[in-house]
């Protein structure tokens, strides 16, 4: 039987080496490699026939400090876990795992030094599961602008829908459409690896047009099913860059008879607005005929206090970003009220994202937040899901407790 692989720490300090060593022996792993210089520690790496499972990793080290050996790592794509453990500030430490993980690193909770057994032992079974010997992380495949457009062609866009609930009453209130790509062989290949091949490729609104008809001919099928629900659709500031957007949607929903306050325009903004005059005069339009509009991933990409400035929202969706975990992170918690309070301030429904567990949830409660959505609540799931989705979560409201107590 082969030898474990050992694990390997870097720290400049030769007590926090020994206490490392010694910490991650009682936790069963008794073969490490220490080194105390970044330089020796990339030799020693480019030596191995097979990477170690994890490296230890301090980030304010004298010569190569962790910023610079983070970057080594992922030149060499390293395809073990890297653990950071450093006396610098949360913030710093948080910002390099973000830096690894911005490099395709994989990377586990960080740890402020002295760690304690606990903490580290949280960290290892976050990432050290057994392997088979070799075994690299599954390339993503990659699909040309002409094999998104014939799919398109094709049919083989689908949507799947994310519900979305009033935070008091437990009621579901709408759902936004998301995309799916049904490819022949390769299954189901989801929005980020082929929606911004549609935006560089100059076919995005034909995407939309494609996503717009079905979520409006499936708001149609709820709404005869007696389900009021609002359905949100993804929107580029592309889309709104060409005139013609407006006149879609409003033909779209007059052919099915759907009324407008029925569907909600989500803009997102992957990249800067080309035309302010062409984005208002389809924004404004979009209102006057009674559509909502809604700043989505607020605090991210391009969104910006402009946008809310210049253009006629009447919601505002908090990134995923500042959501979950907020209850336990002081900054975030910090940004996702100020975003809260903003919204209210000017006179916005706002929509948390990226409510991923009960923590999250409870803190949405305790904050007055109107709507949420994530993944606690309800994954997406196909329009003919939705139905059996319902009955789980009736369920789930009360046998969880998710509703205030004061809920008749």
């Amino acid at each position: 039987m082969a030898a474990a692989r050992p694990i390997l720490v870097l720290d400049d300090e030769p007590f926090m080496l020994d206490l490392l060593q010694h910490m991650l022996a009682r936790e069963g792993f008794d073969n490490t490699v220490c080194m105390g210089d970044g330089t020796a520690a990339l030799s020693w790496l480019d030596a191995q026939d097979e990477p170690p499972p994890m490296v230890v990793l301090d980030i304010n080290m004298p010569g190569m400090d962790g910023v610079e050996f983070v970057r080594h790592l992922a030149e060499r794509r390293f395809a073990g876990c890297l653990l950071l453990v450093s006396g610098e500030d949360e913030l710093l430490l948080q910002s390099t795992e973000k830096l690894a993980r911005a490099y395709e690193l994989q990377t586990t909770t960080p740890l402020r030094k002295p760690p304690t057994a606990e903490a580290l032992r949280a960290a290892l079974a976050q990432h050290l599961a057994p392997r088979a010997p070799g075994r690299h992380p599954a390339t993503r495949k990659v699909y040309t602008a002409e094999e998104v457009h014939a799919a398109i062609e094709a049919g083989q866009l689908v949507n799947w829908y994310q519900p979305k609930v009033d935070v008091k009453t437990g009621e579901v209130v709408g759902v936004e459409a998301l995309v799916r790509w049904q490819h022949p062989t390769d299954g189901l290949v989801f929005p980020d690896q082929f929606v911004p091949v549609a935006e560089n490729g100059g076919f995005v609104h034909e995407l939309t047009r494609v996503v717009a008809r079905a979520a409006v001919i499936q708001a149609r099928v709820w709404l005869d099913a007696g389900l009021k629900l609002r359905v949100a659709i993804n929107v580029s500031m592309d889309d709104l860059s060409t005139l013609t957007l407006a006149d879609h949607m409003i033909a779209e929903t007059s052919a099915e008879g759907v009324p407008p306050q029925h569907i909600q325009i989500e803009i997102t903004e992957s990249r800067l607005m080309r035309s302010v005059t062409s984005v208002l005069d389809q924004l404004i339009r979009l209102r006057l005929k009674r559509f909502r509009l809604s700043i989505d991933d607020f605090g991210q990409g391009h969104s910006s206090l402009a946008q809310l400035r210049d253009l006629p929202f009447d919601e505002l969706k908090i990134d995923r970003s500042f959501t979950h975990n907020a209850a336990h992170d002081g900054r975030l918690r910090a940004i996702f009220e100020a975003s809260l309070n903003l919204g209210r301030m000017l006179g916005m429904d706002v929509v948390a994202e990226g409510v991923e567990d009960r923590d999250d949830w409870d803190l949405l409660a305790e904050k007055g937040v109107t709507i949420a959505q994530g993944y606690f609540i309800g994954r997406p799931m196909p329009a003919d899901a939705l139905q059996s989705w319902l009955r789980e979560w009736e369920a789930r409201l009360w046998q969880d407790g998710l509703l205030p107590q004061d809920h008749d």
